[in-house]
């Protein structure tokens, strides 16, 4: 069962995510709120394994609550919700380490495969929003960006990929390598980088200017097999 806890300052939102959620054999909503500055008391006393959170609150917002979310252990997975796919405020809230984020117009279907996604660990990223958001930010050199320089060039492209929105499987068919051996790139990529998740790694590379909007993947490799 996946236990979900819903955060968002309009009630008929909540009642309608909470109906589509509880009507599946395999989810249950275990909480809501209304207000970000409830978020560390509901999760506390819900232990869910997913959030579901607006990130435009009148009180305290969804980019604070996932900042503050993060510092506690164990932290559930953030799905940040908004109205617009160009708010700069979803890039705040991935910076603050949301996993992922969806519309509010988001058909059905399409949220309750999102939640199963982010359940399994899977990265839920929209390279183009993700391009289009990075275009209004500004350099934020973070810890993780700055540690984009100590990827080797496999690592890099590999990152570069990632953030194309191409699967472990898909990135090893274009760079002519073996599954594990890609998934060795993306494990040994997270840990210099000090982040968490695929997610947290490409927020990274925009910041760091290793990716920058409208970059184009890296050609595959003329070599098969080139590890």
């Amino acid at each position: 069962m996946i236990t979900i806890n819903l955060v968002d300052d309009e009630p008929l939102i909540r009642a309608g995510l909470a109906a589509l959620i509880n009507a599946e054999p395999d989810m249950e909503v275990t909480g809501q709120a209304a207000d970000g500055a409830d978020v560390p008391d509901l999760v506390r006393r819900t232990r869910p394994d997913l959030v579901l959170m607006d990130v435009r609150m009148p009180g305290l917002d969804g980019i604070q609550a996932t900042h503050t979310l993060q510092r506690t252990p164990h932290p559930p997975r953030v799905i940040v919700v908004t109205t617009f796919d160009n708010d700069d405020h979803v890039w705040g809230a991935l910076r603050a380490g949301a996993h992922g984020f969806l519309l509010k117009r988001t058909p059905p279907e399409e949220i309750l495969a999102a939640v199963r996604l982010a359940h399994r660990g899977d990265t839920l990223l929209f390279p183009t929003a993700l391009r289009a958001l990075a275009a209004t930010q500004p350099a934020h050199p973070t810890p993780a960006a700055r540690a984009v320089s100590t990827l080797t060039q496999r690592e890099a492209q590999t990152l570069t990929l990632i953030a194309q929105g191409l699967t472990n499987a898909e990135i090893a068919t274009h760079l002519h390598l073996g599954i594990q051996t890609v998934k060795t790139h993306v494990s040994n990529t997270l840990t210099k980088l000090g982040v968490r998740d695929r997610t947290q790694a490409v927020i990274a590379a925009y910041d760091s200017g290793l990716i920058r909007p409208g970059t184009r993947p890296p050609k595959p490799t003329t070599h098969p097999r080139n590890h």
